[in-house]
């Protein structure tokens, strides 16, 4: 079954983006440097553990329906509570607020620094 192997975080501001990541998760970042273009590779654990790694790129053109606004990604954490209230103090907003999923978790998408959505969770199998 094909499972995600590589996300990419389009961004206005590169280094706001990179500075919110980095304080949120913890993540790495490190300038590609290939074709002259502005690209970093994303750390987002070490290998061995579940989860991918990904980049971040420049964004072509701005936010007004012709830029990419990128894909979706759920970032797995210890507690959504947490991690919203983390995030709404480095500049993020709520684009969708927790919610349960049954017998699985907790979720939330939050909107990055960059207009950029993205999706938290932890598992918890009494969330109603």
């Amino acid at each position: 079954m094909p499972r995600p192997v590589h996300f990419e975080i389009h961004a206005e501001q590169p280094t706001r983006a990179i500075a919110f990541y980095e304080a949120l998760f913890g993540w790495t970042f490190t300038s590609w440097g290939g074709g002259g273009m502005q690209y970093w590779l994303v750390t987002t654990g070490p290998d061995g553990e579940p989860g991918i790694n990904g980049g971040l790129i420049q964004r072509q053109g701005t936010v007004d329906g012709t830029a990419v606004i990128a894909y979706v990604c759920t970032i797995g954490v210890t507690n959504v509570d947490d991690t919203l209230a983390r995030g709404l103090t480095l500049g993020a907003t709520v684009a969708l607020p927790k919610m349960p999923i049954p017998g699985v978790g907790w979720l939330a998408y939050l909107k990055d620094t960059e207009g950029n959505i993205f999706g938290i969770t932890h598992s918890d199998t009494d969330a109603r």
